[in-house]
């Protein structure tokens, strides 16, 4: 069994029964639709594993005994926003490390489909304007902190 399948498997169950926003969508449609949009096969492996840290019962020591490479569960980790976490200095962590970042951008691109919500309110058109902020940062190859990087845009860099 590749890495992918492997992922696929552990991600399929522990998302058993989870639904997306629209509350008819099966949530692991969202995973599988994340790693459709990136390349490698560890890259696919982090999108499918991306929210079972934050969302499920599943644990690091339990992926590490499915098999899954510590390069993707670092990946995965980075990826699980604490609670406790500002969104900036989450997504300022997800850039220092290159498969969370790929996967994040795929994952912000993906959650930034308007078109998945039936009547799109002020709220999500917010968190829209968010994600590709968010999207921009992870992009930009010259900043480390996202305070800097805005105030790079608002100087016209």
């Amino acid at each position: 069994m590749n890495l992918y399948e492997k992922a696929l498997i552990i991600a399929k169950e522990a998302h058993k029964g989870q639904k997306q926003k629209d509350k008819v969508t099966d949530y692991i449609e969202h995973p599988i639709y994340v790693a459709s949009l990136v390349k490698s096969e560890e890259e696919k492996a982090v999108a499918l594993l991306h929210d079972v840290l934050e969302d499920t019962k599943i644990t690091i020591q339990s992926l590490r005994e499915s098999g899954i490479p510590e390069k993707v569960i670092a990946a995965v980790e980075v990826l699980t926003k604490r609670p406790q976490s500002r969104y900036f200095d989450y997504i300022e962590l997800v850039k220092t490390n290159h498969l969370a970042r790929v996967v994040k951008i795929a994952d912000l691109k993906h959650n930034s489909d308007l078109s998945r919500i039936t009547n799109p309110t002020e709220k999500d058109y917010e968190r829209t304007e968010k994600y590709r902020r968010a999207m921009s940062f992870l992009k930009d190859t010259e900043h480390v902190s996202f305070h800097a990087y805005e105030g790079s845009l608002k100087k016209g860099r």
